[in-house]
Parts: structure tokens; C-alpha cells; sequence
């Protein structure tokens, strides 16, 4: 069964840091290209950054270059977010995203909320 679980979200400063986790279950991560998105309220889900299965190719969106970071460890089967600097419009719940191959479908997972407050 696939499954892909978030974890890490929480209420931290403007200027701190958390790292977020997705979890990977049910399918080998090292076959797939990995994306969180966010969405927050209001708002539509954006992609914030990707990572590809094949060399390790990065994309970020504008908003998060220098302050937010994506890694993948093939063999605990998880996805890290990092994320420092983090200013109040990066408020939202985080996504972590197995994206689509020609032969599989992508999947979602259910979500973590980042919340950014003094």
C-alpha cells in the first residue's frame, strides 16, 4: 500500500528553522521525483521545491530560494524539507508529493501545518 506521511510541522518564529519529513511507504523512493507544495489559507497549492530521481536535479520556487532546502535518503525511504529564515508567509500546510511517471500515478500525502508567528 502506498502511503507517504508527513511530519515536523509546528508553530515557530519568524527567523527560525524546522525541518520537514516525508516519509515514504509501498513503493521504492529511489524510482520517483519528490515535491513538497503548500498551501495556505485562502491561497492555491504552489509548488515549493522538487527533486528528481536521476541525479539529483533541484527545482525551487522564487519564494524559498536561499532559505529552504530538499533532500531525499534513498535508504530510510524519506524526503526532507529544511526550512530557515522562515517569515510569516510561508504559513500553510506543507504537502509532500509523489510525482506521476508514465506508468504510476502521483500521490499525496495528508499534510503538515507550518505555522509562522511571533
Amino acid at each position: 500500500q502506498v502511503q507517504v506521511v508527513e511530519s515536523g510541522g509546528g508553530l515557530v518564529q519568524p527567523g527560525g528553522s524546522l525541518r520537514l519529513s516525508c516519509a515514504a511507504a509501498g513503493f521504492n523512493l529511489a524510482d520517483y521525483a519528490m515535491s513538497w507544495y503548500r498551501q495556505a489559507p485562502g491561497k492555491e497549492r504552489e509548488l515549493v521545491a522538487r527533486i528528481s530521481n536521476f541525479r539529483g536535479g533541484f527545482y525551487y520556487a522564487d519564494s524559498v530560494k536561499g532559505r529552504f532546502t530538499i533532500s531525499r535518503d534513498n535508504a530510510k525511504n524519506t524526503v526532507y524539507l529544511q526550512m530557515h529564515s522562515l517569515k510569516l508567509e510561508d504559513t500553510a500546510v506543507y504537502y509532500c508529493k509523489r510525482e506521476p511517471t508514465p506508468f504510476r500515478n502521483g500521490y499525496w500525502g495528508q499534510g503538515t501545518q507550518v505555522t509562522v508567528s511571533s
